[in-house]
Formats: structure tokens, C-alpha cells, sequence
């Protein structure tokens, strides 16, 4: 369907601000994404190489394990904001025009919705206000609402857990402002933005 044009009295101020915030997010995204690629990529040679000379480095699985995770949480955000989520349009293609619209306008919604729902979830486990009340000490944190999140440790890595699952509020945040952005967009607020530096090969596929 062919967008029409929006008279410039007609567009929101919020709902630019949101679009570009969403855009800037995207570039961020798109700077990770190739960089967690370049990193998992050598983590594969560097682990095949010590392999075959007899001497592995015992943390290399586990970083590309939670490279992947990473990479894929922000690739999830960034196909938010491309529309490349899947869609099952076996009943809006019989839909009007109009109902179309409606159905595009629900489907962005329930995104929103779920984002909300993930930063809540997060909100919850993490409990950030908790750990500042027993003033960062994970011990006794742990101590008074049986959460371990912050006194476990990765195996071969020894990092703190809770810093590798900070992706999970991260990608919620993320989801939440390209949701957003593009439910202005599909309630026509704005009229949608053209997407910078991602190639789009096959346009029919965007939702």
C-alpha cells in the first residue's frame, strides 16, 4: 500500500523525536551487530587454530556462546524496527485496506505490549532498588530475597552473571522505542522514515 503524504501541520513533534531516537538506536545496533560478528567469527578461528596445535583456551567457548546471544538479542531489535518479523497474513490479505491497517496497527501494539511486559520482567528479577537498599553487597542481597542473580558466576570466564544478562533489559528498552516508532508511523502520525544502512533484498518480505 502506498503512503500518503502527511501534511507538515499534521505531524507530531513527539512522534519525530521518537523516530529519530529510534533511527540513532538503529545505528548503534547496526555498529554492534557487525562488531559482535567480527568477534564471534575470530573467536571460532582463534578456538579451531588452538585446537588443531594442541593447546585450547578453555574460556573461548563460552564468550562465543554468549557472543551469539548477545548478537542475536540486538539483531531481534534491529528486525523490530526493519519489520522483518515474521507475519501470517493468510487473513489480513482478505482483509479491506482499512482493515489492514488496523491489523498492521495491532500486531505493532502487541510488540509494544511485550517489551513493556520484558521490562517489567526485568525490573522484577533485577530489582535494582533492592540491591541499592542492601547497599551492593550481593551477599546479603541474596541473603535477604533468595535472588543469586548478582552472586553467580559464569563457568570458565568468571564474570559476573548479571552484567551478560543485562541484554535482556537492554533488548526490552530497545523493543519498546522501535515498536513505538513504528506504530506512529503505522497510525500515521509520521510518515515512515527511510532506513539507513540496512539493504532490504527482498521489500515484499517487510511487514
Amino acid at each position: 500500500m502506498a503512503h500518503q503524504a502527511i501534511p507538515s501541520g499534521r505531524i507530531s513533534a513527539p512522534a519525530q523525536a521518537l523516530q529519530s531516537l529510534s533511527a540513532g538506536l538503529l545505528a548503534v545496533e547496526r555498529l554492534a551487530i557487525m562488531g559482535f560478528m567480527f568477534l564471534l567469527t575470530g573467536l571460532i578461528l582463534l578456538n579451531v587454530v588452538t585446537r588443531y596445535s594442541g593447546v585450547p583456551i578453555y574460556w573461548v567457548d563460552e564468550s562465543a556462546v554468549y557472543s551469539v546471544v548477545w548478537l542475536t538479542f540486538i539483531g531481534a531489535s534491529a528486525m523490530t524496527r526493519l519489520r522483518l518479523d515474521f507475519a501470517v497474513s493468510m487473513l489480513t490479505e482478505r482483509l479491506s485496506e482499512r482493515g489492514r491497517t488496523a491489523a498492521k496497527v495491532i500486531a505493532t501494539a502487541m510488540v509494544v505490549t511485550f517489551g513493556l511486559s520484558l521490562a517489567a520482567m526485568c525490573w522484577l528479577w533485577m530489582d535494582p532498588v533492592g540491591i541499592a537498599r542492601a547497599g551492593f553487597d550481593a551477599r546479603a542481597f541474596a541473603g535477604e530475597t533468595f535472588n543469586f542473580l548478582y552472586t553467580e558466576r559464569t563457568q570458565t570466564l568468571n564474570w559476573p552473571t548479571w552484567v551478560l544478562y543485562l541484554i535482556l533489559p537492554i533488548f526490552a528498552v530497545s523493543m519498546i522505542i522501535h515498536g513505538l516508532a513504528n506504530l506512529v508511523e503505522d497510525i500515521g502520525l509520521v510518515p515512515p522514515a527511510a532506513i539507513r544502512g540496512f539493504v532490504l533484498s527482498d521489500v515484499d518480505g517487510v511487514n
